[in-house]
């Protein structure tokens, strides 16, 4: 069975999303797709069936990462039975998720960047409009989670 990773933000239109893709494209450069599985969903309904963010669109394709045509889905409180690891973006995040799930008994839910050398929030670009600072954050802590994964 292969590790499934829930990357969790707010609308899933911008840092859940390109978390996503920057992970599916780390696992198959590690040559690991049967390995590790990664997905993405909203902590909210704001942003239900948008697509990608232009935004976050224009900086995966800067780093040559392909996004597809995903729409904007919520995370449920069956996701917990379903991924292994549930991974949000920022402190708001986690409140929402936690609400969401009722709690975290397994000790599945994380931040991104809680795997590197320096934990902290990754800001919303919705709000910042500095994709290429997220995409920063975000390829940091998907490089970080891999490398757990693999040790």
């Amino acid at each position: 069975m292969p590790i499934r990773i829930l990357f969790v933000c707010h609308g899933n239109i911008c840092r859940s999303t390109m978390a996503e893709y920057v992970m599916r494209h780390l696992v198959r450069e590690a040559g690991l797709e049967d390995a590790i599985v990664a997905d993405s969903a909203a902590a909210t309904t704001d942003a239900m069936g948008w697509g990608v963010h232009q935004g976050t669109r224009a900086v995966l394709r800067k780093h040559r990462i392909r996004c597809g045509g995903h729409r904007a889905t919520p995370m449920t409180r069956a996701d917990y039975g379903r991924y292994d690891l549930i991974v949000g973006m920022d402190e708001e995040n986690r409140r929402d998720m936690m609400r969401i799930l009722g709690g975290d008994p397994q000790h599945k839910v994380h931040l991104l960047l809680d795997w590197t050398d320096a934990p902290r929030e990754i800001d919303d670009p919705w709000y910042t409009c500095d994709y290429d600072a997220t995409y920063a954050d975000v390829r940091r802590g998907c490089e970080a989670l891999l490398a757990a994964l693999r040790a």
